[in-house]
């Protein structure tokens, strides 16, 4: 493995020069810093991590935190392609990541212990219970943690804008023609809040009226509960003409519900999504849905989560809105 000393002794200068030339330090001439730089690169220099952990403090190791309660693991499509951009851009920002959990190997231990035990310089947290006990432990702690889609106690959070996101499904529901409207919502979690809130608003605004029995309960990334939801709504005798579904996923259960009802989508009835999954735009027809920015919520978790390890004294909490995009599909029918 090249040494700092190799280094020196191929450019003739002294290893305290090749030192700061590689850490970009001033006192050193430029002339002198691009011929040392050049020289570690095109003989293989990589700097050691621990000794790099040492002078900084810092370990470059950002934790993720990611407990799916479908047990669909990273072949969750939605969460898989958030994290996917987490990691794209702690790479880019010079940190690996490490996920966290609640053991390792068979030694149980809370997820704060398992980010010390990791040396985790912070952490990013999507999908997770947030009043577990050993999550609120982590986030009441020293290590600088922003979460995803959750608002927790004045801490940093990226959120995907549901509210704006269901709003734009509503009105181009409406422009379409539509007035007997229903929404199968997930289990009750801020995000489920924020879009009902939002559906609930829009009609209004539109004069829309929505029948306590078009609103239906399933679970996120569940097609066996919105099949069931699905069902309910097509027993009623004045059935809703369009079904908004929790995520792309779900609505597979939905799909085939309406199959089994012999109707046809969009001729009977008319559906959207939400997420914009990869396999929402392979259905035919082409589902209606709400495309989330997965790599924008990814690259603001990390990018804040660097401003607070980097810049504890200065970094202020946020709370950042990504929108989505309104992906116009052959779902929904013109009436």
């Amino acid at each position: 493995m090249v040494s700092i000393k190799d280094i020196a002794a191929r450019c003739n200068v002294s290893a305290a020069t090749v030192s700061k030339s590689l850490n970009g330090h001033r006192d050193i001439s430029q002339e002198t810093r691009m011929r040392v730089c050049q020289t570690a690169h095109q003989m293989g220099y990589l700097p050691n991590s621990a000794a790099r952990a040492l002078k900084t403090n810092r370990t470059y190791n950002i934790g993720v935190l990611f407990v799916d309660k479908t047990h669909s693991g990273l072949r969750h499509e939605y969460f898989s392609t958030v994290l996917d951009s987490v990691k794209v851009e702690a790479e880019r920002l010079g940190y690996d990541i490490t996920f966290i959990s609640q053991n390792i190997g068979q030694r149980p231990m809370s997820y704060y212990e398992h980010c010390r035990y990791r040396g985790c310089d912070g952490v990013v947290t999507a999908s997770i219970d947030f009043k577990d006990p050993g999550f609120l432990e982590l986030v009441e702690s020293d290590i600088p943690v922003v979460t995803i889609d959750h608002v927790f106690n004045n801490r940093t959070a990226i959120l995907s804008d549901n509210i704006k996101g269901v709003r734009d499904l509503v009105l181009y529901i409406h422009q379409c023609g539509h007035r007997k409207i229903a929404l199968i919502h997930g289990e009750n979690t801020s995000v489920t809040q924020k879009r009902m809130a939002s559906f609930y608003r829009t009609c209004e605004e539109l004069e829309i009226d929505v029948p306590e029995a078009y609103v239906r309960q399933a679970f996120y990334h569940d097609p066996r509960s919105s099949g069931r939801a699905t069902r309910e709504l097509l027993a009623l005798a004045d059935r809703p003409t369009c079904i908004m579904y929790p995520d792309d996923f779900s609505f597979i259960g939905g799909m085939n519900e309406i199959e089994k009802a012999g109707l046809h989508i969009p001729d009977d009835i008319s559906v959207t999504g939400y997420d914009g999954i990869y396999l929402s735009q392979v259905l035919r027809p082409r589902l209606t849905t709400l495309r989330q920015d997965t790599d924008g919520l990814g690259r603001e978790a990390v990018e804040r989560l660097v401003e607070m390890i980097e810049h504890p004294k200065t970094a202020l909490p946020r709370q950042v809105l990504v929108e989505g995009e309104l992906l116009e599909g052959g779902s929904v029918k013109k009436l």
